[in-house]
């Protein structure tokens, strides 16, 4: 089994800047002007160009809102470096969301990028979370 990411976004371009700024990603190619496919996560994630104000789907109730919101589902990037890596998020758009949280041999900060959507940045002492 496989993961793709997908991340609605209002506009590919500042998105495409934003993602591959931010987290060294590379922009490997754009489908049919509203997708662009980005590499060098242990996943591949799209960017799927949608609307502010358009319905995410037939049965939800709601519109995408590209304000700060909360979801059930966010992004963790796991980094070596936490200070460098907070550093680059920021200089590329990333607005910081809280303190640093030391968890069970792990650093956790939270973030949201340009368009809304929370992410962390993670880095471990050792190999994962510490029991």
């Amino acid at each position: 089994m496989r993961l793709i990411v997908n991340i609605d976004v209002p506009d590919l371009a500042p998105a495409i800047a934003f993602y591959t700024a931010a987290f060294g990603l590379r922009h490997n190619r754009t489908l049919d002007g509203d997708v662009a496919e980005l590499v060098g996560a242990s996943s591949v994630i799209y960017l799927l160009r949608n609307d502010a104000g358009s319905s995410p789907g037939a049965s939800v109730p709601t519109v995408r809102d590209y304000g700060r919101h909360w979801t059930p589902v966010h992004m963790d990037f796991v980094v070596d470096d936490l200070e460098a890596a907070v550093q680059r998020a920021l200089y590329a758009g990333a607005v910081r969301q809280g303190e640093q949280v030391d968890w069970k041999g792990s650093r956790c900060i939270t973030f949201a990028d340009p368009f809304g959507h929370g992410f962390c940045l993670i880095a471990f002492d050792g190999e994962g979370y510490e029991t």
